[in-house]
């Protein structure tokens, strides 16, 4: 570029013609722009020692002490003022010179009888229940948000209009923009469940572009490879986010499901007798899942032993 040209854009004398095409100049790449600012630092510095001389001759002797202290602060600002071009110079350097991060994926998996809490870099709030794998970027991109879960997940997902963000699931993918709630996909079994709390969700095939939008205080679920609606009628199914595991009125089958699944292990029941029980009960997850039959043993006569080795419980 040459150097006439931009002088005379840095006080300001350049036509628009060279306005135009030193603008043009700067953006196409950043040594260009470390190049202007130096000249125009060099341009500071020699307007400023004009000044100075200027000054100096025009003050009369008998006002030497107040000469000197405005001198003083006149280059304590000249200072000042080259250090701010310096500093912003090598911000717009190391802004220019940035490179994007890369998106890698990142892994988390909770262990059985266990919870997990994580603040997604969106602000999104994520719990993960026992069992549960969430598979997720270091940072999203400016389209879309996209996780991938396998397990149970309560989500309260920051809103964001232009960027909608989906939990993909071994069953369905899960399209929202900002509401609170629950999805239970574990891969391998037959069931699926989304329950919804604020907000609004999409139910959507993978890959699917149109699916079924859900209402707050509602929920959908698998019965029989056919998706169902209903209504949340019991919120102590979600107290496991507290670490909590709660039966109301459920089958002993369904809690022994519950148990299998949370603490990764197998429970037979030898004696049929107990399927036409029901179970009604608050347990903390960390006591395990001994303590939890032994409580339920108080209402329901039977007896259990545990194979370490194998991983299964015995009910007679």
């Amino acid at each position: 570029m040459n150097n006439g040209s931009l002088i005379r854009y840095i006080t300001g004398d350049a036509t628009e013609e060279e306005i135009i095409h030193i603008t043009q100049w700067l953006d196409s790449d950043s040594e260009h722009m470390r190049e202007f600012l130096a000249m125009r630092k060099l341009y500071d510095i020699t307007l400023w020692q004009s000044e100075d001389k200027a000054n100096h001759q025009s003050l009369p002797v008998k006002s030497g002490i107040n000469f000197r202290i405005g001198k003083f602060l006149l280059d304590i600002a000249k200072i000042a003022a080259i250090f701010v071009l310096a500093i912003l110079g090598t911000l717009y350097y190391i802004q220019s010179n940035k490179k994007p991060e890369p998106v890698s994926m990142q892994t988390i998996r909770v262990p059985a009888g266990q919870r997990a809490e994580l603040i997604l870099t969106d602000g999104t709030k994520v719990w993960l229940n026992a069992k549960t794998t969430l598979i997720f970027p270091n940072h999203f991109d400016a389209q879309s948000r996209i996780v991938t879960l396998d397990g149970e997940g309560y989500f309260e997902v920051t809103s964001n209009k232009k960027q909608p963000f989906t939990v993909k699931t071994p069953n369905y993918d899960l399209k929202v923009w900002g509401t609170k709630f629950n999805v239970l996909a574990y891969s391998g079994k037959p069931y699926f469940e989304t329950a919804l709390f604020e907000g609004s969700v999409e139910l959507l095939n993978p890959g699917g572009e149109k699916g079924e939008m859900i209402n707050p205080n509602e929920r959908i679920f698998l019965d029989n490879n056919h998706l169902k609606r209903g209504i949340i009628n019991n919120l102590n199914h979600f107290l496991w986010r507290d670490g909590m595991i709660s039966f109301d009125n459920e089958s002993f089958p369904e809690m022994v499901r519950k148990l299998e699944l949370y603490f990764d292990l197998k429970i037979m029941v030898k004696n049929k007798s107990l399927l036409s029980y029901t179970c009604t009960g608050k347990f903390r997850t960390k006591d395990g899942v001994d303590h939890i039959l032994k409580v339920l043993q108080l209402s329901n006569q039977f007896r259990f032993k545990i194979d370490d080795k194998l991983n299964i419980i015995t009910i007679d």
